[in-house]
């Protein structure tokens, strides 16, 4: 199955819950999905087109959402992005450990870095910050700025 065979059953199955979709170039793909749609798009991809394996899954604070993108290779040959907004005061999606075990730490690095809740993630502790890292404080999140950070952590 080429990149546009594989947009294209990913359009055929999930229809409006893509909003966006695009093969930029040979071997890449972008897929944007609702977030209630999310868990069904992950577990198609995953168990009926193949695409076992996570490189990793990317974070990034857009302001009012965050964005997440998940790294995933069908058979080594093809890399395709799925990403999802969710809102940022209450960031919360669904596992994919179930479906991928290998996401188990990306997972909780994205947890710990921007605070989003994986629902039915098994472990959700620190895995990167410090034991005594203040609970609520996510440095990737932009309203924190390293000085405020320092002051949080050295105060008194």
């Amino acid at each position: 199955m080429d990149e546009n065979e594989v947009l294209k059953e990913l359009k055929t199955r999930l229809g409006d819950a893509v909003i966006e979709a695009e093969v930029p170039r040979k071997r890449r793909i972008f897929v944007k999905v609702k977030v209630e749609s999310f868990r069904e798009s992950a577990r198609f991809l995953v168990k009926e087109l193949g695409f076992k394996h996570i490189s990793t899954i990317t974070g990034v604070d857009l302001g009012d959402s965050i964005e997440l993108i998940y790294h995933l290779a069908y058979q080594g040959s093809i890399e395709l992005s799925l990403k999802v907004d969710l809102p940022k005061r209450e960031p919360k999606i669904s596992t994919i450990t179930d479906l991928i075990p290998g996401a188990i730490l990306y997972e909780r690095e994205v947890h710990d870095l921007l605070g989003v809740v994986f629902e039915g993630h098994p472990d959700l502790s620190p895995l990167l910050l410090p034991e005594k890292w203040p609970k609520g404080i996510h440095p990737l999140r932009k309203e924190y700025s390293l000085e405020s950070i320092r002051k949080t952590l050295f105060k008194g």
